[in-house]
């Protein structure tokens, strides 16, 4: 952009900092200046001073880091806060722990109201089983509903499948499952969406008022950590309302990327409503990506690996027509979507491959496959071959860094797989695009913590942990790369986004130091000084 014609000056600049850029022809500067949600001028103080007016808002980054904003290439900002309602339960590491929490849900909530409770893990039903019988005395006659951290699994009490209408198995036009006994009574557990949906809408939903302010809460969140970006991995059609509405209010702190999700069973006329929609967008959110799941996850039974787990589980794909899924995403494709697919383990990431290389690259960023958790050598180099993106949320390891405490994921996998987990570095070395993500509500969001798991492949600020497959680690540039320029590759956003120059947009993300230089367990602990989208400073921190 050629700003030399005009001769207003900068609305904002950011004055003595350490600014990675993360151009090749210029690395390092130490100021940038924007107008108009665009930025300036990046270079030295001197340069910047040029750019500087008596309105412009000068901020002192002395100490601070500027780096290009950061972006969540995986997250659910809204599903993800419809499925957080009630009582946290992600820290509880036992069932005891489990049962006290929904007690004490119970009585604050007080009689005839629905027990909520969200994030719980597998390992504190490892031995009792996922079943209503392990915490129904907990909550005694009130329904109760609990959410499994990563969404895929949720436990209903007896009282809340009698409101949901749930009485024995159900059929379902996807690999889902109302999970019964030998005498056709339902345990409790429920597998996948369509099986949860069936209790979950049963639960009194919030007023459009209340949902607006819960989202725009997480949405603060997010900037607050140093987000400018996130893209959503659930919605449609009807999540294009929402947006506009937040955007209306003024309570649309990040950029979002909106997907248009295919099910199974999603109807014709919703899909041909959906393929015209590849180009819609307001001032910070648009569409572009389709999503697709083609398996659940290793710790429920539902993953799809090629050779099954143990006692023949994870052996099949979520689409039992998966010749439908092969057509949407050819469809899609043509329409000017970016596909982005679900696939946890390594026959649903080959079956994911396999459907992008018939449909051909898309006309804007890159078709994407999500999680990988599991990865057959063979299938390695398609990504790069393909040019298909991987991406990785290196919080899924959480527990894998603990010998001997028990594990669904391990316990889920077939011989051999467990070598073969997360193959961050082998991807990365292979020449494949790896993005970063969270997946929250699965796991945090916050950046910080994502790219100090990526180098470490334990939790950060616990040495005594053993590392994940430690040969599987990036370094400190490529885990920061993950949450810039590889996010606006994914995008096909390259042109004004994801490294700083003149001309590109001003999303910012400014740190108390260098993620580059700190060591990964002191990195969470790294104050988040501004985050700035569009030339809008969106959080300021109190540091």
């Amino acid at each position: 952009m050629d700003f030399a014609s005009d001769p207003r000056p900068a609305d904002g600049a950011i004055l003595g900092a350490r600014v990675r850029t993360l151009t090749d022809d210029r690395p390092a500067a130490g100021a940038v200046a924007w107008r108009d949600g665009v930025l300036l001028a990046v270079g030295d103080d001197d340069e910047i001073r040029r750019h500087l007016g008596p309105a412009t808002d000068v901020s002192d980054g002395s100490g601070l880091t500027v780096l290009p904003g950061l972006v969540d290439t995986h997250i659910h900002p809204f599903h993800g806060t419809d499925l957080t309602r009630g009582v946290d339960l992600r820290s509880a590491r036992t069932l005891g722990e489990v049962r006290d929490r929904l007690a004490a849900e119970r009585t604050r909530c007080g009689p005839d109201t629905w027990v909520l409770g969200h994030s719980v893990r597998y390992e504190p039903f490892h031995e009792a089983g996922i079943r209503a019988d392990a915490v129904a005395d907990a909550v005694g006659e009130a329904p109760a509903l609990v959410n499994f951290f990563d969404g895929h699994t949720a436990l209903a009490t007896p009282p809340a499948l009698a409101l949901a209408g749930v009485d024995g198995p159900r059929e379902f036009p996807e690999a889902a499952e109302v999970v019964c006994d030998a005498h056709g009574r339902p345990t409790g557990a429920l597998l996948e969406r369509a099986a949860m949906d069936l209790v979950r809408d049963a639960v009194p939903a919030w007023t459009e008022a209340e949902r607006l302010d819960a989202y725009a809460a997480t949405l603060r969140a997010l900037a607050a950590v140093g987000l400018t970006g996130a893209m959503a991995m659930m919605g449609g059609p009807d999540l294009l309302d929402v947006v506009r509405a937040l955007e209306a209010r003024g309570e649309l702190p990040v950029r979002v990327l909106l997907p248009m999700h295919m099910q199974p069973d999603t109807p014709q006329d919703a899909v041909e409503a959906a393929l015209g929609l590849a180009h819609a967008r307001g001032a910070r959110w648009r569409t572009g990506t389709a999503k697709f799941f083609l398996d659940g996850v290793l710790d429920s039974g539902t993953a799809w690996l090629v050779d099954p787990g143990p006692g023949g589980l994870n052996a099949a794909p979520f689409w039992p027509d998966l010749e439908r899924y092969r057509e949407l995403v050819r469809r899609f494709t043509a329409a000017g979507f970016a596909c982005v697919t679900h696939a946890v383990g390594d026959g649903a990431v080959r079956g994911a491959l396999d459907a992008y290389a018939a449909a051909g690259p898309p006309a804007h960023g890159m078709h994407r496959v999500e999680h990988i958790e599991t990865l057959l050598d063979a299938d390695l180099p398609r990504f790069a071959a393909l040019g298909v993106a991987a991406g990785m949320q290196p919080l899924h390891m959480e527990g894998l860094d603990e010998p001997g405490v028990p594990s669904s994921w391990c316990d889920g996998l077939s011989p051999g797989r467990y070598e073969r987990g997360f193959r961050a570095g082998d991807l990365a070395r292979s020449g494949a695009g790896v993005a970063r993500g969270s997946d929250w509500m699965v796991a945090d969001f916050d950046p910080r913590v994502g790219m100090a798991w990526a180098r470490l492949r334990r939790a950060p600020g616990a040495p005594e942990h053993v590392p994940y497959l430690p040969a599987q680690a990036l370094d400190a540039e490529q885990a920061l790369w993950g949450y810039t320029v590889a996010a606006a590759e994914v995008t096909g956003e390259t042109a004004i986004a994801g490294r700083l120059a003149a001309g590109l947009r001003a999303d910012l993300t400014v740190l108390g130091a260098d993620p580059l230089a700190v060591g990964p367990d002191e990195l969470p602990d790294v104050p988040v000084a501004l985050t700035v989208v569009g030339g809008e400073v969106v959080h300021r921190g109190t540091e």
